[in-house]
């Protein structure tokens, strides 16, 4: 008998550990990575020089990317993992910058009508794992894996993005969540910890109600 097909978002703010989670689950369960896209968007220079102008169009860039990739992840065999969504593009990144003032109401509504009606298109996955962190988490994690561009990243700029991922979540009914609390976890170290997060997803997969961990 053939194995059921599944598609898992792994979903949280940066430097939870999204993308490391992806790998690892994708090397245990033999499972198809998506990570992340490395297009280099065309818009992000003017955008950091004039955000209120461009923060329309560089965002426009990042769904068009995000939604060419859910398609094609979807025409693949087997299971897929996919590292970061479609639906945090628009619902946290786009929305913060919307409620920063950084987009105008014009703008937040003409981007969010598209999304909404593209999303609608999409088949949705079959579960989405939701990684948590503490801000003070997240910055530790992000200082150690030390990317350059991420290290002037404000405090209160996490804090935002936490409190949207959480907003998004709890309103999320497109698919069951499995919600992970990472803060003391650490699935990079400790193999059991990376088995114990198997084990829920598959739980999960097959109707188990564990809806956090």
């Amino acid at each position: 008998m053939a194995q059921p097909s599944y598609f898992i978002t792994i979903a949280g703010n940066i430097g939870v550990g999204k993308s490391t989670l992806t790998t690892f689950l994708a090397q245990q369960l033999g499972w198809q990575p998506f990570l992340e896209g490395q297009a280099e968007n065309p818009y992000l220079p003017k955008f950091y020089e004039d955000m209120q102008r461009w923060s329309f169009h560089s965002q426009i860039f990042f769904l068009s990317q995000r939604l060419q990739q859910h398609h094609r992840l979807l025409k693949q065999n087997g299971s897929v993992l996919q590292d970061r969504s479609v639906y945090e593009d628009a619902e946290i990144f786009a929305r913060n910058l919307y409620v920063q003032d950084q987009m105008s109401q014009q703008d937040w509504q003409t981007y969010y009508l598209l999304y909404q009606t593209l999303s609608r298109l999409l088949r949705p996955p079959d579960l989405v794992v939701y990684l948590k962190a503490s801000v003070p988490t997240l910055q530790r994690r992000i200082a150690q894996r030390g990317r350059h561009y991420e290290q002037a990243i404000a405090e209160d700029y996490l804090v935002r993005l936490n409190q949207l991922y959480d907003e998004w979540i709890s309103g999320f009914k497109l698919c069951p969540v499995l919600t992970v609390d990472t803060n003391n976890l650490d699935y990079v170290q400790h193999d059991e910890h990376l088995q114990l997060i198997i084990n829920r997803i598959q739980e999960r997969l097959h109707g188990q109600d564990y809806l956090a961990l």
